[in-house]
């Protein structure tokens, strides 16, 4: 690959990170794989995390509900404005008894210094090869694409988000928690 095609990807790449792929492309959910069924058994997984803990598994929040975002890239604009907009309402989530987990592409030192950079105070996974993010139908072939999830205490996947806004998606993730917790789902 030649200097200017390398410049015009990372451009490129960078742009998608920083505003979502669907801006770019209508309808661009599809493109990252078939979304997993809601009201169904949320795909599991074990990734290596950035909290010490070696690995985190959806199976270590058995009893708690989870909002398991995928984002592109840390440091990026929109990925570090999601990211704050989580921890800004980190407490809102543990009266709901609910965990925050992210996921990227990105490794596991990367995710430390951007958890120490910006504070954040919820695990950050790293799905280096896409395997996770490709069963929850998120991967771009090099990166994550912007989809939030919420699974309840049972593993059930109860609500999926493709069409994410990094300022206003917490605000959105917490009001559909209060609709399927007072259901009852």
């Amino acid at each position: 690959m030649n200097k200017r095609s390398f410049l015009t990807n990372l451009i490129a790449i960078c742009a998608i990170a920083m505003f979502g792929w669907s801006n770019f492309a209508p309808g661009a959910h599809a493109m990252g794989g078939k979304l997993p069924t809601l009201n169904q058994s949320a795909p599991t997984f074990t990734l290596p995390t950035n909290t010490g803990s070696g690995t985190v598994s959806l199976a270590d929040y058995a009893g708690k509900w989870v909002v398991l975002y995928f984002y592109p890239k840390d440091f990026t604009s929109g990925c570090t404005l999601e990211a704050r907009r989580f921890q800004q309402d980190i407490a809102q989530y543990q009266q709901r008894q609910t965990e925050i987990v992210g996921v990227s592409a990105d490794s596991i030192d990367s995710h430390a210094k951007f958890c120490d950079s910006e504070g954040l105070k919820f695990p950050l996974l790293a799905d280096t090869n896409g395997a996770v993010s490709k069963a929850y139908g998120s991967w771009l072939g090099i990166f994550s694409m912007r989809h939030s999830f919420i699974i309840d205490p049972k593993g059930v996947l109860r609500a999926t988000f493709t069409d994410v806004n990094p300022t206003a998606h917490s605000k959105e993730v917490l009001t559909e928690l209060d609709r399927l917790q007072t259901a009852k789902v």
